[in-house]
């Protein structure tokens, strides 16, 4: 069966929130993990089929935490990985475009095979009480993580990918 790993990183909940909806509906179409970016490393890379990265757009770039998994990881799979799926979620407060693309580009290294378009989701929070505050990701935001996940998780499955 292949396996779908989701590895996220979250402050304020949002990026946790999407990462759980698109592992919620992900499981059932293959075996899927959920790590955090902390507890993440390049074996799980290695045992996984396919990817979704899910953080937060912080100071215009991806968090810090997943900035880490990712130079943790790089050299040890490079060119082990080459041609598999991956999707991402960014949670940003306004943009969320820079944070994208940093990830893009690290795949890009990988060789990886972006499956759809990031889906950023915006929370508008601007003031820093905002930024700092837990979120509530809405339903219909969730919905698209939902979706995201179900289709990575059938197009693994169906050897789509």
């Amino acid at each position: 069966m292949t396996q779908l790993l989701i590895v996220y990183h979250s402050m304020t909940g949002g990026s946790r929130q999407m990462a759980e909806a698109a592992f919620s509906s992900a499981c059932d179409e293959t075996t899927t993990i959920m790590k955090t970016a902390k507890d993440a490393g390049p074996e799980d890379l290695l045992q996984a089929d396919g990817y979704i990265f899910c953080a937060p757009e912080n100071l215009a770039a991806i968090a810090g935490m997943m900035k880490d998994f990712y130079d943790r990881c790089y050299y040890p799979v490079l060119g082990r990985i080459e041609g598999s799926p991956y999707a991402q979620m960014v949670c940003a407060g306004s943009d969320g475009q820079n944070a994208a693309r940093q990830t893009a580009r690290i795949a890009q290294g990988w060789r990886l095979k972006e499956v759809q378009p990031p889906l950023i989701i915006c929370t508008h929070a601007q003031t820093p009480e905002e930024i700092l505050a837990e979120k509530v990701i809405p339903e219909e935001q969730l919905a698209l993580c939902r979706n995201l996940g179900a289709a990575m998780g059938a197009g693994l499955s169906l050897g789509i990918f």
